[in-house]
């Protein structure tokens, strides 16, 4: 799956172009709209984006739960060898509940932190821009790409690139 981002100028074009793709056989849950005036699209059945896409809440976790755990672990370590080898199942008690406060406290902070073209293209989204979000299958990008440049020059797409693969990105469905 590729994730492709499409900067529309109003929801006239997002609304068309949602309708284009579910043609070439994407569902609503490939397809999520993000900005200000969104309210139009959804009477329309175009999905609004959540948190999900938008944030970094489905990836943070997976950085929290490690780092969690082994801090956890260490901190298991330490107290086993100053009180005594008696309180040997600490170590791993405290993994989980280390894992387990990494996995609170990451997902606090995905939820505050906005996908990486999200946020490249706020102050657009601000103006009024709408954002299609669509998840298509790698084998497909190119024809989708083609598909809304031909009918919509207006409009800009991006998509993640290596580069942006270290910087929070939304997870799809």
């Amino acid at each position: 799956m590729q994730r492709l981002y499409f900067l529309t100028p109003n929801a006239n074009i997002t609304s068309d172009i949602a309708d284009e793709l579910s043609q070439m056989g994407l569902t609503k849950d490939d397809l999520h709209v993000v900005g200000r005036n969104w309210k139009p699209l959804e009477r329309e059945g175009v999905p609004v984006a959540t948190v999900r896409e938008t944030t970094d809440v489905m990836n943070a976790p997976k950085r929290g739960v490690p780092v969690g755990a082994g801090l956890g672990a260490v901190l298991g370590v330490i107290i086993h060898l100053v009180l005594g080898p008696s309180l040997i199942i600490i170590v791993p008690a405290m993994a989980v509940f280390g894992g387990l406060f990494g996995l609170w406290t990451s997902t606090m902070v995905g939820i505050s932190v906005k996908d990486v073209k999200v946020d490249k293209y706020k102050k657009a989204l601000n103006r009024g821009a709408l954002m299609m979000i669509a998840d298509v299958p790698s084998d497909r990008e190119e024809t989708v790409k083609e598909m809304v440049r031909r009918h919509h020059p207006e409009v800009v797409i991006d998509q993640i690139t290596p580069r942006d693969e270290s910087k929070p990105v939304g997870q799809g469905h």
